[in-house]
């Protein structure tokens, strides 16, 4: 479904020429498919963005290696995370489209290390479906998933 606002091209995203080097950034690691920099907007120590290389709006525009790249960086910086900073937990978060609370429209991964009353927070309302819709569900997504493998 079209978005009422266009995402940026690459000439204009903030992440393709911080990935360039036209914008400076505290980079932490690097390989071809992936760049790792520091968060400027830190919430904990150790708050790191993965970002693909090329310009990807979202983890649908995203190829499974890119999408796979960046989930092994993101094993490897918390690892580091948790050497560096004994964080008592780590959370990962990615978002796409606008509906799904994504502000930088170049797909990238949050590494979060976590603790106690950092004030950060994910709730949403549990709703509590039968399992004949639970079944309906899935069976949408496997149909989905079959047509992909046609494509």
């Amino acid at each position: 479904m079209p978005q009422s606002i266009s995402p940026p091209s690459a000439d204009d995203c903030i992440f393709c020429r911080l990935v360039k080097g036209d914008i400076p950034a505290t980079r932490v690691f690097e390989d071809d498919l992936t760049l790792a920099f520091m968060d400027i907007s830190q919430v904990n120590p150790g708050h790191v963005l993965v970002a693909v290389k090329r310009h990807a709006a979202d983890l649908l525009e995203a190829t499974p290696d890119e999408a796979a790249a960046v989930m092994r960086t993101a094993q490897r910086l918390a690892l580091a995370a948790r050497t560096a900073f004994d964080p008592p937990g780590i959370s990962l978060y990615q978002m796409n489209g606008h509906a799904g609370e994504q502000t930088v429209f170049h797909f990238h991964l949050h590494v979060l290390p976590r603790h106690p009353g950092d004030g950060v927070g994910l709730t949403w309302p549990r709703k509590h479906p039968s399992r004949q819709l639970l079944e309906q569900h899935a069976q949408r997504l496997r149909a989905a998933m079959v047509d992909q493998l046609r494509d």
